[in-house]
């Protein structure tokens, strides 16, 4: 519990009403959760706003409003803070209500299309496996030390970021590794968290059914970039043409990564197999458990950051041999007749085609290659058919099937995929993925390889506004027992 006054030191208010500084014993932005002595933020959203929920909360208990338009009745008893904007107020009054946690760690923040998961997810297994007490806030699950928690968002909103993070300094964590997406950017969910440093992987159309354009995601990008002290470091990979434009007007220390021309962190494969790769890192030569030249970019962006840290060199190099990959990230299954599947997270075309890049480096002459992908629903409908022209680019037969669909027909998401196809005749279209992935099983010979694209670790499947139990790890073994498993 906090006085109103200790919480609004770095927030810019423009108006206060009844400032009789009461106890505030809890956040919120949501009215259902209300208790006595909360403070409510009314926050205008995508589907609701905030503001037509006060009366609620007060209701419920509320002691203090922070609003952007003052209620025309003011209640007795209850405090309104006017404020220019609720989100990036709800952050900088979450830090202080929590006690600024991330000053007690040394927290790094990994941005861009593809490759947070793993880059963080990474990290934090090095730390761990070192012997420093970590946390860990990933689209997959969030980690305080051991203790694992189910994952909501890829970066949740900043209450429950600096409640995770008072946890963790609570449970003696020393470094926290999170993921931060453009939307948590762009809502200003990170606003008021002190970052040791910051990761780049690369940039491509994504989210752009939230942000509305290329240039406005990649805005949402910069802005985290842009927040940096002059204390922290950022790692950008140039080898992406966005990751100069990261480091502009960023005053943290710059430091940039490349396996293609001469960087502060510069990585060479030396030879690439299915289940490994030797790589030259830092005049260093070390073999890792991982294959695929995005993995090398991934595995260079973790050594840049464990160094940069203060962690040793060799310690480094050392755990990055004995790390493993992340679920549902390239995650390989073999059938007992050597038959291949490839369980991938891939759902932009960019990393659809890092995947399809990588098999086809690995890939023998004589093995066929099934492609099983789709597109969500009530998503970007941009990068629809051009998932699928780099389908059926790489693909011996491609199938295209139902991914998420949510709200939106998936007969008619199929039609936006197809339509990406051009002439090719090397694909199916199966709407029912269970089907899609038996189907695959059931056409792939011994040693042919699967890969089924975009859900990767997810265990269900959004159909309307409901989930289902779906996982496609589960249903390719179960497809292997009946096809390829004597």
């Amino acid at each position: 519990m906090k006085r109103l006054n200790d919480l609004l030191d770095d927030v810019r208010v423009l108006e206060i009403e009844n400032p009789n500084n009461p106890v505030v014993s809890a956040l919120t932005y949501d009215s259902r959760t209300v208790e006595c002595g909360s403070c409510f933020f009314a926050v205008r959203g995508t589907q609701s706003d905030g503001h037509n929920y006060i009366a609620s909360a007060i209701e419920r208990g509320a002691s203090v409003i922070v609003c952007e338009e003052m209620p025309t009745t003011l209640i007795d008893g209850v405090s309104y803070v006017m404020v220019e904007d609720s989100n990036i107020a709800m952050a900088h009054i979450a830090a202080a209500f929590y006690g600024h946690p991330s000053r007690e760690l040394r927290l790094v923040g990994v941005t861009g299309t593809n490759g947070k998961t793993t880059t963080a997810t990474l990290l934090y297994d090095m730390f761990m496996a070192m012997g420093y007490n970590t946390g860990l806030i990933s689209t997959v699950v969030y980690h305080i030390g051991q203790r694992s928690i189910h994952s909501t968002h890829t970066t949740p909103d900043s209450i429950r970021l600096n409640q995770m993070m008072r946890e963790m300094v609570n449970e003696g964590c020393d470094y926290c590794f999170m993921e931060v997406s453009s939307h948590a950017a762009a809502q200003h969910r990170i606003e008021g968290l002190h970052f040791a440093g910051a990761l780049f992987s690369n940039l491509t159309h994504d989210h752009l059914d939230y942000h509305g354009t290329y240039k406005e995601y990649i805005r949402a990008k910069k802005s985290f970039f842009d927040g940096l002290s002059k204390n922290a470091w950022a790692v950008v990979n140039i080898d992406d043409r966005n990751g100069e434009v990261m480091l502009q007007n960023c005053n943290a220390k710059h430091y940039r990564l490349s396996l293609r021309s001469m960087a502060d962190f510069r990585t060479k494969i030396i030879e690439m197999l299915p289940d490994g790769m030797l790589l030259h890192i830092d005049n260093q030569e070390v073999w890792v458990k991982f294959t695929g030249r995005f993995n090398a970019y991934n595995l260079t962006t973790v050594y840049a950051a464990a160094t940069l840290l203060g962690i040793d060199k060799l310690e480094v190099l050392t755990t990055l041999s004995q790390l493993t990959p992340v679920a549902g990230r390239f995650e390989t299954i073999i059938a007992e007749d050597r038959t291949i599947a490839i369980v991938d997270y891939a759902h932009t075309p960019d990393a659809l085609e890092n995947v399809l890049q990588t098999i086809e480096e690995v890939r023998r002459d004589e093995q066929r290659l099934f492609v099983v992908c789709g597109c969500g629903g009530d998503r970007d409908k941009t990068k629809r058919p051009e998932m699928a022209a780099i389908a059926v680019k790489y693909a011996t037969t491609a199938i295209f099937t139902s991914d998420n669909p949510r709200t939106e027909s998936p007969e008619a998401i199929l039609d936006d995929v197809v339509a990406g196809v051009g002439s090719a005749k090397n694909w199916l279209r199966i709407t029912d993925r269970r089907e899609a992935i038996r189907t695959a099983a059931m056409l792939a010979h011994p040693e042919d390889i699967i890969l089924i694209a975009g859900k990767g670790h997810e265990d269900y499947q959004i159909i309307g506004t409901e989930k289902h139990h779906f996982d496609d790890r589960e249903e390719i073994r179960d497809a292997f027992e009946t096809t390829h498993n004597k």
